[in-house]
């Protein structure tokens, strides 16, 4: 249940800084407000004028002390995040003038907000849909540029809109075929059945178009899986620390001193990409290294994209050759490294396992061939169509379940009417497209989905 009542939360991260802020909401935020703040030129919250800013002092109200010099601004109701009265308290930076702050104000009638409960309310105030709650997460948690402009269009309602769009085309296919089973007697004006299969192609192709938007999105949010992938000492720590600017695994002339899967990720052209290197891949009879040997084929099979690496200062080996046919079909380019030295390995031979793949040659260490490494990654990815993440929505699984129901439900009622089924089936098909839809805004949302939902936000968002 909705508890209309007011609530308080540090807003801020946790620690030192210039500024953290209280942030209150609710009927009594103002009230109480006035009971901790005193203006320096006098005057109260409840005399200020919307979004305005005064400079006071928090007061202990049950014994006069000063706690903080603040800076109170003030929002009412409808207009503000979450359409209700909103007062926000800018102190100092520590936590303990932060807490004292927030103490006082439940002291006086408000109570601790739970996590994402300002955004919970902004939806259950209508400012917000479900959808765009959902997008205030992604936008906090975004790490890349892309992933922040993917994130800021469903928070402003591209997601929305799009569907919204899609469920009104739905519901003129619903109305006709309520219609023709409500009136099937009767010529009462409901589209013949062949324009009904069309409109319900249509709505089939914008639902794929949306589940094509939302696996770009997905490469935004999780980011693409690249294995680094080699035999022992052929550089593959070497890159992994290039390619990220710092020293992240231990590099030295030992093979096989990387053991365990080391992942990090790399900003490349806005995009994350899950950088992993990982142990050098031979026979061996040492059962440490063969776990890590183990892992390294695991990583290399559900890598999105390889870098296979060869050492191009010595000659090829089996375990090379034997590499390179692992690949399969998997997406990879064929690093050759340490060309800061004579290149003394038959990379035709490395050719005729890997095909056609592309070869870039670099030096880690000397910093060489880096950014076509980055070219080539991209380039293998998104096939030169790296323009269409700017179309990428970020859908979370539970979004993209109702859209992959919603499909599946267009795709059986159309097929129903080719078969010459009843209009019924067909409309129940349509209806259960329609509510998925809607689901995705929230239309339909239980307190244990909200709790599940706003239990992921941090407290005071």
């Amino acid at each position: 249940m909705y508890r209309q009542d007011t609530i308080v939360a540090i807003s801020t991260p946790i620690g030192e800084g210039a500024i953290g802020i209280v942030r209150m909401s609710g009927e009594k935020s103002v009230e109480i407000g006035d009971k901790l703040i005193i203006f320096k030129r006098g005057g109260a919250i409840r005399e200020m004028a919307d979004y305005s800013m005064s400079y006071g002092q928090v007061i202990d109200p049950f014994d006069g002390q000063v706690v903080d010099e603040v800076v109170v601004s003030v929002m009412r109701a409808p207009r503000s995040y979450t359409r209700e009265d909103v007062v926000e308290i800018n102190c100092h930076g520590g936590i303990v003038a932060l807490k004292r702050a927030m103490d006082l104000a439940v002291q006086l009638g408000a109570r601790v907000a739970e996590p994402g409960e300002f955004t919970k309310r902004a939806f259950l105030n209508g400012r917000i849909d479900l959808s765009q709650a959902e997008a205030v997460i992604d936008v906090i948690r975004a790490k890349t540029e892309a992933q922040l402009r993917a994130a800021m269009q469903s928070l402003e309602g591209g997601l929305s809109s799009k569907i919204r769009n899609l469920r009104s085309q739905i519901l003129e296919v619903y109305a006709h075929l309520e219609v023709a089973v409500d009136f099937s007697d009767e010529d009462a004006g409901a589209l013949p059945t062949q324009d009904l299969i069309q409109k319900l192609g249509e709505c089939q192709k914008e639902a794929g178009k949306l589940l094509a938007d939302a696996r770009r999105g997905k490469i935004l949010k999780e980011g693409v899986k690249v294995g680094i992938v080699g035999r022992p000492n052929v550089g593959k720590s070497s890159l992994l620390n290039a390619l990220l600017g710092e020293r992240r695994a231990i590099v030295t002339s030992i093979p096989g001193t990387t053991r365990d899967v080391i992942e990090e990720t790399a900003n490349i052209q806005g995009v994350p990409f899950r950088l992993q290197d990982t142990a050098g891949i031979r026979d061996t009879g040492h059962e440490v290294e063969k776990i890590g040997v183990e892992l390294s084929l695991k990583t290399m099979e559900e890598a999105d994209v390889v870098l296979y690496v060869v050492d191009g200062s010595e000659p090829l080996t089996k375990e090379d050759l034997e590499i390179g046919r692992k690949l399969g079909s998997k997406k990879a380019l064929v690093v050759v490294n340490k060309v800061d030295l004579p290149v003394v390995a038959e990379l035709d031979q490395v050719r005729q396992v890997t095909g056609e793949r592309k070869e870039i040659r670099i030096s880690a260490t000397k910093g060489w061939g880096l950014e076509d490494v980055e070219r080539g990654l991209v380039e293998l990815v998104f096939a030169g169509e790296l323009r269409c993440l700017d179309e990428a929505i970020m859908v979370n699984a539970r979004q993209k379940e109702l859209l992959e129901k919603a499909q599946r439900a267009i795709v059986s009622g159309r097929e129903a009417l080719e078969a010459g089924m009843s209009e019924e089936f067909a409309a129940a098909d349509v209806r259960i497209a329609y509510e998925a839809l809607g689901e995705i805004l929230g239309e339909k949302s239980g307190e244990d989905l909200l709790d599940r939902i706003f239990s992921e936000f941090c407290i005071g968002k």
